[in-house]
Parts: structure tokens; sequence; C-alpha cells
């Protein structure tokens, strides 16, 4: 029997109707009973500032603890000027640091985009992705995925309503599945 894995959802946008938090809850409803999606919030974090290490803020710890019981990591982005938004790249320094004890390490990966308009936050998703190579993030390669034109993409329950979207994400989410098991069972759980 394959193990459950606690995947930490960290979604870019803070707005509570967001395409973005639409397209985490849709990816939820279509994972495998193997993916446990638990969502962290990045919204209340402090700004990060080396300076305050010695008595971190609170909020600082608790998302650091939580990062690190996550099996995996799935990245949720819109695109903010050709990168991720400030929140997202908030939240990637707090686990980062201190540096010997990066909440990220070795943590498997995924990294998916929305946007209304046409290049589905590209540059945003890749942005994304060479920080975490930085990070020591093993971050699926393949399937990539940008989603655009998202406007009309969900209806008023936030239900996909695009049946070639809806087998894009559980490709997605099916591969992002194989890809953890066989980033944990090649190197065993992420240090804590």
């Amino acid at each position: 029997m394959k193990a459950i894995r606690t995947v930490a959802v960290l979604v870019g946008s803070l707005r509570k109707d967001s395409l973005n938090r639409k397209l985490a809850r849709a990816l939820a409803e279509l994972a495998p009973s193997t993916l446990k999606f638990e969502f962290i919030e990045i919204g209340d974090l402090a700004l990060y500032n080396q300076d305050l290490e010695p008595d971190a803020p609170s909020s600082w710890l608790e998302f650091r603890k939580r990062v690190k019981a996550a099996d995996a990591v799935l990245f949720v982005t819109p695109e903010y000027n050709r990168s991720v938004p400030g929140v997202l790249k908030n939240a990637i320094d707090v686990g980062s640091r201190p540096s010997v004890q990066n909440a990220w390490a070795r943590k498997p990966a995924a990294v998916i985009s929305v946007s209304p308009g046409a290049l589905g936050a590209f540059g945003a998703n890749h942005h994304l992705r060479q920080s975490l190579v930085s990070l020591n993030v093993p971050t699926m390669p393949q399937p990539e995925a940008y989603i655009g034109g998202a406007g009309d993409l969900f209806d008023a329950e936030g239900k996909i309503t695009k049946d070639k979207t809806r087998d894009l994400l559980q490709q997605f989410v099916n591969a992002f599945d194989q890809w953890v098991s066989l980033q944990l069972d090649a190197s065993g759980p992420s240090p804590t």
C-alpha cells in the first residue's frame, strides 16, 4: 500500500476568491487519496528581516514548523510583473532561514500558475523554479502547467468548467503524486 503524503499548499494570492486559490482547491479535489493537501496561509507572515531572528515572530516559527512537517510542497502562483508576488517570495525567505535550518530542503515540489492572460503566468512559474533550485527543492520538471485564460475557467462554486483543463490538472496532480513518491522513496524523508 502506498503511503499517504502530506502536501503543504502555498497560494501566492491573498484574495479569498482568487483564481489561484480556486485552482489549488480544484487540484485538492482531483488529488489521489495518497496526497493530503494542507493549505498554509502566508498573508500574516511578517516581512523577513534577519535582525528579528533571535526573537523570531511566532508567525515565522509556526510557518517553518508546518513546512518542515510536510512531505512535499505545491506552489500555486499568479504573476506580478513577470515574477512571483511579494507575499510568496517573503514566505520562501522566511522558510529558508536560518539557512542551516532551511525548511524547504529536499522537499519534493511542484509549481503551477494561473492567469486570466494568455501566458498563464509563465514568467512567475519559471522565476519561482529558479529560487527553488537554490533552496535544494527537487521540483517536478514535467508536466509543466501554465493555465491561461482563466477568467472563465471556474463556475460560481469554484468548479472547473472546461473538461480539457480538468483533464490537464488531473494529469498534473497524478504526476505530482508519482514525483513525490519517487523523490521520497529514493532519498528518504526530508530532514526535520
